[in-house]
């Protein structure tokens, strides 16, 4: 039985009697699909479909937890069905950040400003052993996905022993950066694209999406993740005005963010530099794995990211001169930069 029929048939067993309409809702980079299930009388709910094979329920339900004891709107989970990995959940509307901003830019400091406040309070609600912990294992294997998936894979470079030395030591300055910081739930994914609107009787509540990876690390990751995103970006005095606000949000609620807004800067561009070096990698991996091309056209948003980080800080200088290289190349083959 295809995938397809088996959810057809499982809705009509969930809802008997009743004509539920089925309508895709989202999709992500994962295995998983979205479905908005409207009911007879108008009601909506959305379908997660997680093969089991293929993507793990648990950590979904487990975070939904979380970020429900921490008081945040994010979906509950209504029925569950873990053998054949369907959720059906609230529904937050229609909604999305990414969508609203990329509509009207002029609508961000007003979209942003109640998103720090959900941040603080997700920060405020973390505590040890409960989520993963984000430790040099799962940092080394992200960034590791640089060079497997972007440089040899799309790029078709080889790195020369020297390049490999260079590369490893701008790995290890961004590890122990990252290690260093104080940790907190970290929700892995905090952008736009995975924020709603909804709406309450008073205001709109930022609500929170594709929370399942959520680990517990460093302070700043989820900070630089809403401001450097994959598919929206800003001017970088919009951006430190936004990271100000949260910082001293985060210093007034008692979180463990450095007392000197320039550490905390710092801090933030070396964790932004390991995520963006992850997903350029990712990218090209959805790509050549995964066969999802619509990804790539973003690389060179994370590579003017990349490029702009390492051109600050002396320790990175070797990736800078990495990507000058790999550029040129690709330039000489005609591969996508």
């Amino acid at each position: 039985m295809s995938r397809d029929q088996l959810l057809h048939d499982w809705v009509a067993q969930r809802f008997p009697g009743q004509a539920v309409t089925i309508a895709p809702a989202s999709a992500d980079a994962s295995f998983r699909r979205y479905f908005r299930l409207t009911l007879p009388d108008g009601s909506t709910r959305i379908l997660m479909d997680a093969p089991p094979d293929k993507e793990n329920c648990r950590p979904f339900i487990q975070v939904a937890g979380l970020l429900a004891d921490a008081g945040l709107a994010a979906p509950r989970i209504l029925d569950q069905d873990l053998e054949h990995g369907f959720l059906v959940l609230t529904d937050l509307g229609r909604l999305g950040y990414l969508a609203a901003l990329q509509a009207d830019d002029s609508l961000a400091d007003s979209l942003f400003r109640p998103v720090l406040d959900v941040l603080v309070r997700w920060q405020l609600a973390s505590r040890p052993g409960v989520l993963p912990p984000y430790d040099e294992a799962l940092l080394r294997r992200e960034v590791n996905l640089f060079p497997e998936w972007f440089v040899g894979r799309h790029l078709g470079h080889t790195l020369t022993d020297s390049e490999k030395n260079s590369l490893e030591s701008v790995f290890r300055f961004l590890l122990d950066s990252a290690l260093a910081q104080p940790k907190v739930f970290v929700h892995r994914d905090f952008m736009p694209r995975n924020l709603m609107a909804v709406e309450s009787e008073a205001t709109l509540v930022p609500g929170i999406l594709d929370f399942q990876d959520a680990v517990y690390g460093p302070i700043a990751y989820d900070v630089v993740s809403l401001f450097r995103d994959a598919f929206i970006s800003w001017d970088e005095e919009r951006e430190i005005d936004w990271v100000v606000r949260y910082w001293e949000k985060a210093r007034a609620a008692g979180l463990p963010v450095r007392a000197d807004f320039g550490e905390f800067w710092r801090d933030y561009e070396l964790m932004g530099l390991q995520r963006h070096l992850k997903v350029l990698g990712i990218f090209c991996r959805l790509k050549y794995r995964d066969g999802k091309e619509n990804y790539i056209t973003d690389l060179p948003r994370f590579l003017n990211y990349a490029r702009r980080t390492a051109g600050r800080y002396n320790a990175l200088k070797p990736l800078l001169a990495l990507l000058d290289t790999l550029e040129g190349q690709s330039q000489d083959v005609g591969y996508t930069f």
